[in-house]
């Protein structure tokens, strides 16, 4: 026979749920995010990330300057380029940074934004039962209208009261939490109007040249630098004309500048041709486009007579080195010149260049190398002739404002001689052609940008400003009375009427509370030997249980 168990059978135990660990990693790493350190940290990191698009040239801004940095560090650069050093701003890295800090500032940010409402929107809380713990403690006469007188006094000096029965509760200082929230909110609208106009603005850099000649339109062919955000076409770039008219500047005896102004003519396809008059604090605002004066200086009018008769003029600026006095140096490249009218054909190796270096108040005496004044009051123009092969013909693009030193190196452009040139004379060069300094025209430095976010950005900047000022000085603190009957004995101090209790807790550091809450004592009590023992009992009590009284 085959025995039969007769004890209870147990159900066998439910197999224990392993934790989701992708789940917890996931809950981890958004918690690490969202924290205000982490939102600290990114920012200081952001901070260093953009120390190289300042220190090192950048492709958007100057490619020029890129350029002869690759020629002059022929082995840093290419290994800098591949990391983005070049473009900063635009580098995967750097927008990395960028978007963790975005996303760990609204995830730092909507937790407390919710707490900081609900607390708004909650009563202050109860008085302690034992307010002789609080950091700040004061027994005085109750006021003949008790609780409601007191919380009349609170409220005009614009706490928030509630009475429960004999007890007032009052508490002020949530301007600190709102200027710390206002703060990084604006600091999510800054990061906003950044990436805004990152994305969808435009800029662009032009020399233009006094004259009805040199007018210039807004096309990213005229720039000589330009900029367009990811999101903008050329064709995205509004129409319009500008020519400048007149330049007018003012310069201290030191020759520090003083007043600038440039007079254009503006012609758009939506409003009729009208003149405009900007300057560097005020730019001229355009539909869609703001135009601002960087800079100024002098473009030389050059003109070259060649072999056969034809005359040819320069009017190229030249640029300023960069001294108070606006000393410049420029080309005066004339690649047409000794053409053969008779064939066509230009005589080999005799196109012609000049260097030159422009001073608008020439020293009296030699060396003629620096301006002594910004404006012209003893022009002279130092030039050096070249002939050769300029290089222009070969489809390698080279600066308008520099001779190609390759040629020069190479041999095959040569220097014919020098020659020091006031305003109407005229040099003969070797081969019985000639060059005329004729005259200067003035020229300015445009920038010409549109930016969608800066509204968004200055407004933004501003509330960051007011937060800051909240965060940095606002003080929370809570105060609490409750009306007490008095001893009815011989000795009480207020002959059996009732007493009213106080005390204070500053929830920040705050170390002019004690006097806030000696004053608010008095107001109350009207009695000001009352202000004075209040706060006396502080250091014996002890603030180990100050947490007892904060809820």
């Amino acid at each position: 026979m085959t025995a039969v168990d007769d004890r209870p059978q147990t159900e066998a135990p439910a197999p224990r749920r392993r934790p989701n660990r992708l789940l917890a990693l996931l809950r981890n790493s958004w918690r690490q995010l969202t924290s205000m350190r982490t939102a600290l940290i990114l920012l200081f990191l952001l901070a260093v990330a953009a120390i190289p698009g300042s220190v090192l040239p950048q492709r958007g801004v100057s490619p020029e300057r890129v350029n002869q940095y690759f020629i002059d560090h022929p082995e840093w650069a290419p290994r800098l380029d591949r990391i983005g050093a070049f473009e900063v701003f635009g580098s995967v890295w750097f927008s990395a940074i960028y978007l963790l800090l975005f996303t760990s500032l609204i995830g730092c940010i909507t937790p407390r934004l919710r707490d900081h409402v609900r607390a708004l929107r909650s009563r202050p809380p109860a008085a302690p039962k034992r307010m002789a713990r609080l950091p700040q403690h004061a027994v005085l006469p109750a006021p003949a209208g008790g609780a409601a007188a007191v919380a009349e006094v609170l409220r005009k000096r614009r706490w928030r009261v509630e009475v429960r029965g004999d007890e007032v509760s009052a508490e002020k200082g949530y301007l600190k939490e709102t200027g710390n929230l206002l703060f990084h909110t604006s600091l999510i609208a800054v990061l906003i109007g950044v990436a805004l106009g990152s994305w969808y603005g435009w800029s662009g850099n032009r020399l233009l040249v006094a004259g009805a000649d040199n007018a210039f339109c807004n096309t990213r062919q005229q720039y000589a630098e330009a900029n367009l955000g990811p999101q903008v076409d050329s064709a995205d770039l509004p129409g319009f004309c500008l020519r400048l008219d007149d330049f007018q500047a003012r310069f201290l005896p030191s020759g520090q500048p003083e007043f600038f102004n440039a007079t254009v003519t503006v012609d758009g396809p939506d409003e009729p041709t009208r003149q405009a008059d900007f300057s560097v604090n005020s730019p001229l605002r355009l539909n869609g486009a703001n135009v601002y004066l960087l800079g100024h200086g002098y473009a030389p009018l050059i003109r070259y007579t060649d072999r056969f008769g034809n005359s040819q003029t320069s009017d190229l600026p030249f640029l300023t080195t960069g001294d108070m006095g606006l000393t410049s140096e420029g080309l005066a490249a004339f690649p047409d010149a000794n053409v053969d009218p008779g064939t066509g054909q230009r005589v080999p190796d005799q196109q012609v260049a000049f260097t030159g270096i422009y001073l608008p108040t020439a020293p009296q005496e030699a060396p003629f190398v620096r301006s002594e004044y910004p404006t012209e009051r003893n022009p002279l123009l130092n030039l050096v002739a070249y002939r050769g092969n300029l290089g222009m013909d070969a489809g390698i693009p080279n600066s308008v404002y520099q001779l190609d030193q390759r040629q020069v190196n190479a041999g095959k452009v040569k220097e014919i001689g020098t020659k020091v040139l006031r305003k109407g004379e005229t040099w003969t060069l070797d081969d019985g052609t000639t060059v005329e300094f004729l005259d200067t025209e003035r020229y300015v430095t445009l920038s010409v940008r549109y930016d969608p976010g800066s509204t968004i950005l200055l407004v933004s900047c501003g509330f960051l400003l007011v937060g800051l000022m909240g965060s940095l000085f606002g003080r929370r603190r809570r105060v609490w009375f409750r009306v007490l009957p008095a001893d009815p004995g011989e000795g009480s101090p207020t002959g059996g009427s009732s007493l009213m209790e106080a005390g204070g807790l500053p929830r920040t550091d705050y170390p002019g509370f004690a006097d806030e809450f000696a004053q608010l004592v008095t107001a109350v009590g009207g009695d000001d030997k009352a202000a004075g023992r209040a706060g006396t009992d502080t250091e014996s009590s002890g603030r180990a249980s100050v947490r007892e009284g904060t809820e």
